[in-house]
């Protein structure tokens, strides 16, 4: 899949300065302490006690990779255009003779674990781990801790206690002790959520095709006045402004309320039938996509999907790395439906392309970085697409290490590997403080935001905001008399299920310096995301899955909205392979292409000046206050403008306001910003940018 090989100058000099690197020393250490392998929250979470000593668990003894300095500064040359390096991608033969351990020293490994009593199980690619099983009495004995069980914001993970040690040279060959702790990474499919029950909205089964669409494509109608009051009398209410998605009353095919996009709705409003006419599909490109468990339907929900659809039939292959799910039943859902998202998103942007599925063994961090190195070694695809990750302070130090060296080595290859940036924001009311998400944050990756996308009728774009979405009620339920009692202020507590309920993730890493590429923006750190698209589940788009795999029903299939930087990341990694196509050789990480841009070939995403936001007013007795805009969006933690609408309740008819762009504490702005990075991809414009001939 990738060519080009290094010249052989640069080449030669690089050999020898490797190689004189690459001498290590004999001195055998008596034990070496492993100071990346204990995750952060253990300090803070509360401790549930210890793991039985009898549980069978699986280690990683991830090696450490040679010279890597060395790999660091030849990636720098490889997308320097003034470098005889430049794009001139490592082969793996290249890579083993540089960088990857040696069977020896996995040898050295394999022995001290065996002679620990665990059962070496495999080896990875490059050699990059060694993986064993044993009782955690056994493993607790190998790594000198103990494994006690956590809570983490409600989630029970076990971890080590302390920081791991190996004995002998082993010890001084292992950068990272993993599956002492089964943190696991967090899914970034988001579902609309239906302000009522503060639930997920049902899904519906697919009966009658209604000629393909289902819900309305327009998700901020004209201007309404709501009147609210209590048995007619005080206290009484009137608010005005923008409506969100279709009337509750629609029930025709393709206008079903609130609203939410098929796929051609998301390839007019993005340029791509111009990208399409040019014979550029994803034809002859693979996107590998890495998600845990997968879905047990996924097969045949794709197929649906795309017949339904009238896309072209997929070409899917599976790669199973042993993953059975064996977690909750919501955990196993929730991982089926982001398969489901990823690989429906994918096929509605290049259509031609093939997937390759990777599903990892689980959904620790070992596992997901395991099935990451597969897909790269075995040339799955010039882009990795992922939609999971988890807070950097939670990991405090794992797993950068091992996991940068793989997000390295596929950009040394020329493959971008993608990740969403998470759908929390600012991270604040998820964690107490600003944060960011890994491995998005990693400089190795390309960081994808989210948007919210409003169309007008013709199906182009209206305009986006950066995706942050607010939820304030403004009445009750409707009584036996038919009224709405308004409340008396509007609720937009955050502890009742309202106010701030998702937004994409970015801000700047507190581990990472400010790479090469961003080197024009502010700070010293390493910002995300790099770019953007349509994430907002409240201008999602519609899926297909079977309901015994996503949503715990029976086995007919069901269609509903999703969103989540889930979303964006595969829509744009989608694009992204589009653009490999059109280069005709790997273009490598995407997020070195996209900061020095032409103005067309991106759609710079600003505050949006009021679309008609809903202002009101209330009256008790005599007394009349006035609620302006911000007030009716709070929490607001920013004077940005933003839009906002009215939104009838589908259940008891309570209304609420609904604001989209007030991400937390993150903003869009004119360049590069927080919620949205660079932008969102301007269509054929964008591909000739990145990839301007064959």
């Amino acid at each position: 899949m990738k060519s080009g090989k290094l010249r052989s100058i640069p080449f030669l000099a690089l050999l020898l300065c490797v190689a004189a690197a690459s001498t290590l020393s004999a001195e055998d250490v008596s034990r070496h302490t492993i100071s990346s392998s204990k995750y952060a929250f253990v300090s803070t979470a509360k401790d549930l006690g210890a793991v039985s000593a009898s549980k069978p668990i699986t280690v990683y003894l991830w090696l450490q990779a040679h010279n890597v300095d060395s790999l660091k500064e030849l990636v720098e040359q490889q997308y320097d255009p003034t470098s005889a390096n430049y794009h001139n991608w490592l082969t793996t033969d290249q890579f083993n003779s540089l960088f990857a351990p040696s069977k020896d020293e996995v040898a050295t490994v394999s022995g001290f674990l065996t002679a620990h009593n665990l059962a070496v199980s495999s080896v990875g690619e490059h050699n990059l781990y060694v993986k064993a099983r044993g009782s955690v009495a056994d493993v607790q004995h190998a790594f000198n801790v103990q494994i006690h069980q956590f809570d983490v914001r409600g989630h029970v993970y076990r971890a080590n206690t302390t920081a791991p040690s190996i004995e002998g040279p082993a010890g001084t060959l292992v950068s990272r002790v993993g599956g002492l702790s089964d943190y696991a990474a967090q899914t970034h499919a988001l579902h609309r959520t239906n302000p009522e029950t503060r639930k997920a909205f049902a899904p519906t089964a697919l009966s009658v095709s209604p000629n393909g669409a289902f819900y309305s494509p327009y998700c901020l109608e004209a201007p309404q006045t709501v009147r609210l009051s209590t048995d007619g009398s005080s206290p009484r209410a009137t608010y005005s402004g923008n409506s969100y998605g279709a009337p509750l009353s629609n029930s025709t095919a393709g206008t079903l309320p609130p609203c939410g996009y098929q796929p051609s709705d998301i390839q007019t409003a993005y340029g791509l039938p111009a990208i399409y006419r040019q014979r550029l599909t994803g034809a002859g490109q693979t996107d590998a996509i890495v998600d845990a468990f997968g879905s047990p339907t996924i097969a045949s929900d794709l197929a649906t999907f795309a017949s339904f659809y009238g896309l072209a039939a997929p070409n899917l292959t599976i790669y199973n790395l042993g993953t059975t799910c064996t977690g909750t039943v919501s955990d196993c859902q929730g991982w089926a439906t982001e398969t489901t998202l990823d690989t429906e998103a994918v096929h509605t942007v290049a259509p031609g392309a093939n997937i390759a599925l990777v599903e990892a063994a689980s959904d620790a961090f070992d596992d997901l970085a395991a099935g990451i190195l597969y897909a790269a070694e075995y040339d799955l695809g010039n882009v990795i697409s992922n939609s999971w990750g988890a807070p950097e302070s939670e990991l405090g130090g794992v797993p950068y290490s091992p996991f940068d060296d793989i997000l390295l080595f596929a950009a040394s290859r020329g493959i971008s590997v993608n990740f969403s940036t998470g759908d929390d924001g600012d991270f604040y009311l998820a964690e107490g403080f600003i944060d960011v998400d890994y491995p998005a944050s990693s400089p190795y990756a390309t960081g994808v935001g989210g948007t919210s996308l409003f169309l007008n009728r013709n199906k182009s774009i209206d305009f986006q905001t950066g995706w942050g979405n607010n939820i304030t009620a403004i009445s009750g339920p409707t009584d036996q008399y038919g009224y709405e009692a308004p409340l008396d202020p509007p609720d937009s507590s955050a502890t009742d299920g309202l106010g701030f309920y998702g937004g994409g993730g970015g801000g700047v890493s507190a581990v990472y310096g400010k790479p090469s590429f961003q080197r024009r923006l502010p700070g010293g750190y390493r910002l995300i995301p790099d770019i953007s698209y349509d994430a907002d589940p409240d201008t999602g788009i519609e899926i297909l899955c079977t309901g015994s795999s996503c949503f715990g029903l029976d086995s007919s299939v069901y269609y509903d909205v999703y969103g989540g930087t889930s979303l964006s990341s595969q829509l744009f990694s989608g694009l992204w392979t589009i653009a490999n196509q059109k280069s005709g050789r790997p273009l490598g990480q995407a997020a070195r292409s996209v900061y020095n841009l032409p103005a067309n070939a991106i759609d710079d995403i600003v505050p949006v000046s009021s679309y008609g936001n809903v202002t009101g007013s209330i009256t008790v007795g005599h007394h009349t206050t006035y609620e302006s805009a911000s007030a009716l969006a709070q929490p607001l933690e920013t004077n940005a403008p933003f839009v906002s609408a009215l939104f009838e309740g589908s259940v008891t008819g309570a209304w609420y306001v609904i604001s989209f762009g007030t991400d937390s504490s993150l903003s869009t702005k004119p360049g590069w910003d927080d919620v949205t990075g660079v932008g969102t991809p301007n269509g054929l414009d964008f591909i000739n940018a990145v990839a301007p001939g064959r």
